[in-house]
């Protein structure tokens, strides 16, 4: 494949750079280049990155966020196919050509590296990971392999299009997929194997990051469905209130206000979704077209 930019992200990376960076070096094709987005690291990051002629560094004067450095590599990116991997020396070069490879048989617009359920996860993080890819599954409507995966390639002119929604955390890759997921594109998954992590611990806390994953997920469903959410709880709203409504008659030969509230907003509900479903048709014809 021609015209490949790959895009690494990192933040006090020194010891997974002496590992990624001559690996990914001796493996890169005419065309190709790689930029490394060194986002404020206080130790050798920058140096290590330095020394290699065939890489070019993007710095970051202060720490922004995993998804600002990969809005900053994309946008630096001189090519148009952009390929994103971590800068821990998780990812194995076997797979980074494999993903290559998949993107290109087919005319595929997101090939996302999914990572076996066993692959070094923190053990209590499990549950949360389990819970997000399953509420994102349903809001969706369709099977997630691996949600966040670091590992993954598209064309930038498909992902530039979204940055005003894509945040500037470690949910990038998370609402990138969702965002893509709702725009209808072709995203399919490849099975990849996981090396350990090298050097410092993810800095990826679970209570702070998946609660905000969780948050952007709604939002994202709010922008491209959001009857997904509102529609099924207005419905299931106005059917207590109909239902509480029939016992208060039958009981109490009389209807209970609180019946009534309750199907009176099971239909503010229905409308206000009916109202959010417009004004996000309209953004997203905006969004799209920018």
């Amino acid at each position: 494949m021609q015209n490949l930019t790959v895009v690494i992200p990192a933040y006090n990376e020194e010891h997974g750079l002496t590992k990624v960076l001559p690996e990914l070096s001796k493996n890169l094709e005419n065309g190709w280049e790689v930029i490394v987005v060194d986002d404020g690291s206080t130790d050798r990051t920058a140096e290590i990155v330095k020394g290699f002629k065939k890489i070019r560094l993007v710095k970051h004067p202060y720490n922004k966020g995993y998804g600002a450095a990969l809005k900053t590599g994309i946008r630096a990116a001189k090519n148009e196919t952009i390929l994103l991997m971590d800068s821990d020396g998780q990812h194995s070069i076997k797979d980074f050509h494999r993903i290559i490879k998949k993107f290109g048989e087919e005319d595929y617009d997101l090939v996302i590296g999914a990572r076996s359920s066993e692959a070094y996860q923190v053990k209590s993080r499990v549950p949360g990971k389990f819970l997000l890819t399953k509420t994102a599954e349903y809001l969706m409507g369709t099977k997630i392999k691996d949600l966040n995966s670091g590992l993954r390639i598209f064309k930038k002119s498909k992902v530039v299009p979204f940055f005003n929604i894509l945040p500037n955390s470690f949910s990038f890759s998370t609402t990138s997929t969702l965002a893509f997921l709702k725009e209808a594109y072709n995203v399919v998954y490849i099975d990849i194997e996981t090396e350990k992590r090298e050097g410092r611990k993810s800095s990826v806390k679970f209570a702070r990051d998946g609660s905000r994953t969780l948050l952007l997920i709604t939002r994202v469903v709010m922008l491209f469905n959001p009857l997904k959410i509102f529609f099924p709880v207005s419905v299931l709203t106005f059917a207590l209130g109909v239902l509480w409504g029939l016992y208060g008659v039958v009981i109490f030969q009389r209807i209970p206000n609180s019946s009534v509230i309750l199907m009176v907003f099971g239909m503010f509900l229905f409308f206000f979704g009916m109202l959010a479903d417009q004004t996000s048709s309209i953004r997203r014809q905006i969004h799209v077209s920018e």
